[in-house]
């Protein structure tokens, strides 16, 4: 039996590799060839078979999108509202977490699974009412209205994440600093806290994505000072291959930027050791 277990693991982990990496060049290619649209010379992708790798560069597409005026005013609002809802959905959503984590199982569970049920509505049911509601209240077309609409669904979503994150650490912890004379709160923000940083970085991660990545309630919401989503769509819906090519190569650069700079804090066995003996 242990022999069969052993050939089982070995065979895994042989297997993992090429999986591995065919799953990681399925991810590439689309990016690859957005990003060639964007650089390749318009009668290179035009053509009726079109080359793989680009043979002739251009920055034409970049300088008139940058050139046009129409680029930073929806950057810097999808930026802005983005930031916003992560900061916000991140400093409500830890401490609340964090006590549903330490909830009774019989109280515990019924309310994570009363966050899980909120993300089973569809956004297009709820945008349309909300939308209605911020017009009485004359917050179409602003960053605060746009916000307030994305915590809607990433505040519950943040709140989910963050409760098995802290589940995971240990209340031996929080215990010993209380035996040591350290108040809860102290024990929250000193201890707690930065031991669940690899969890809040992934969740912030999450929430900031789909904010910055979020197109129906933008639709609903906005009259004139569009998103960097709905910039896009317009460009698609115009049919310029590559003005919406480079846009959409515009719209990857500050996730993938956002994903290098908080990956620092996803490291694997942060927990480990953490309590010995």
């Amino acid at each position: 039996m242990m022999r069969e277990v052993n050939i089982s693991e070995k065979i895994s982990k042989v297997a993992y590799i090429p999986i591995a990496i065919i799953a990681a060049i399925l991810m590439v290619i689309p990016v690859y060839i957005l990003f060639m649209t964007s650089f390749a010379v318009p009668s290179d992708i035009l053509k009726p078979h079109p080359d793989f790798f680009i043979t002739r560069f251009t920055l034409d597409h970049w300088r008139s999108v940058l050139a046009s005026g129409n680029l930073w005013p929806p950057f810097r609002k999808s930026f802005v509202v983005a930031t916003i809802t992560t900061i916000i959905a991140i400093v409500m959503a830890a401490p609340a977490a964090y006590v549903i984590a330490r909830m009774p199982s019989k109280i515990k569970y019924p309310v994570v699974l009363s966050l899980f049920f909120t993300r089973m509505f569809p956004d297009v049911g709820i945008a349309l009412p909300i939308a209605v509601q911020f017009i009485r209240l004359n917050l179409m077309d602003t960053y605060l209205g746009l916000v307030m609409a994305h915590l809607i669904v990433n505040l519950p979503f943040a709140a989910w994440i963050l409760v098995g994150t802290f589940e995971t650490i240990p209340k031996d912890l929080e215990e010993a600093a209380l035996v040591d004379g350290t108040s809860k709160l102290t024990a929250l923000s000193k201890i707690i806290m930065p031991i669940a940083l690899p969890g809040i970085a992934v969740t912030a991660i999450f929430v900031w994505l789909n904010s910055w990545n979020e197109f129906t309630y933008a639709l609903y919401l906005t009259i004139s000072d569009r998103t960097l989503p709905l910039q896009i769509y317009y460009y698609v819906q115009r049919g310029g291959i590559f003005d919406s090519a480079t846009y959409a190569a515009i719209l990857t650069i500050p996730v993938m930027l956002v994903t290098f700079f908080l990956q620092k804090y996803m490291k694997s066995g942060y927990l480990a050791g953490a309590v010995k003996g």
